[in-house]
């Protein structure tokens, strides 16, 4: 049993199609919703780019990392906030990190009724319409922020 933190590397095809998204995502083509993710490397100090799916439930922002604890989200932590990018608009926001099971399950069910065509592959047979047990079981794999728009 590894010790290590859940993570699913992309690999070349799905890498590829990342470079693909965020490059639209920085002309200014969003494909259903996606932006370009820019956070501050916790060793590098430079910004980190990758394509994210943000996903509004209840009022709030939030980003899921349906792959795991990347290293986007080990930055995150670390810089406690970053910027999403659509074009030349680029929106600066903070994150905190959602923790408690209670609050994470609806977001992650929402998220996955959302976005489940393009994660379901990253939960493990875990879906919308999955028990609440199924999905808490699946919570700790799969890191949530709340984001809020700085002005």
């Amino acid at each position: 049993m590894s010790s290590s933190p859940h993570y699913i590397q992309a690999g070349p095809m799905a890498r590829r199609l990342n470079d693909l998204v965020g490059r639209l995502a920085r002309h200014g083509v969003s494909l259903l919703g996606s932006a370009e993710l820019s956070v501050r490397g916790r060793k590098s100090g430079r910004m980190q780019r990758i394509p994210v799916n943000p996903h509004s439930h209840g009022g709030e922002q939030y980003l899921v990392s349906a792959r795991g604890h990347s290293q986007w989200v080990r930055n995150m932590r670390a810089a406690g906030g970053g910027e999403l990018r659509v074009g030349r608009r680029i929106r600066t926001f903070t994150a905190t990190e959602v923790l408690g099971d209670a609050e994470k399950l609806p977001i992650l069910r929402a998220y996955l009724k959302r976005w489940g065509w393009e994660v379901n592959q990253y939960f493990k047979g875990v879906t919308a319409k999955s028990s609440d047990e199924e999905i808490l079981a699946a919570a700790a794999d799969h890191p949530v922020f709340r984001i809020a728009m700085v002005k």
